[in-house]
């Protein structure tokens, strides 16, 4: 479980890079920014959801 959450965050990571690196290339002219953006929320949204079904189903606990 802890990969796949790792995994994950660099996804968001790489994601939010590549919207910065389109900003910069397209000066805001383009969609692919806003593309890349929404991208970047729905696996973040994707993540969370994952996370709080481990926790329902016991795949990870509440305990550090």
């Amino acid at each position: 479980m802890r990969v796949l959450v790792i995994v994950f965050l660099v996804l968001i990571v790489a994601s939010l890079a590549s919207a910065l690196g389109f900003l910069l290339k397209d000066r805001g002219a383009g969609q692919r920014t806003a593309m890349a953006l929404s991208i970047r929320v729905g696996m973040s949204l994707l993540l969370f959801l994952l996370l709080m079904a481990s926790y329902h189903f016991g795949l990870i606990n509440g305990r550090l």
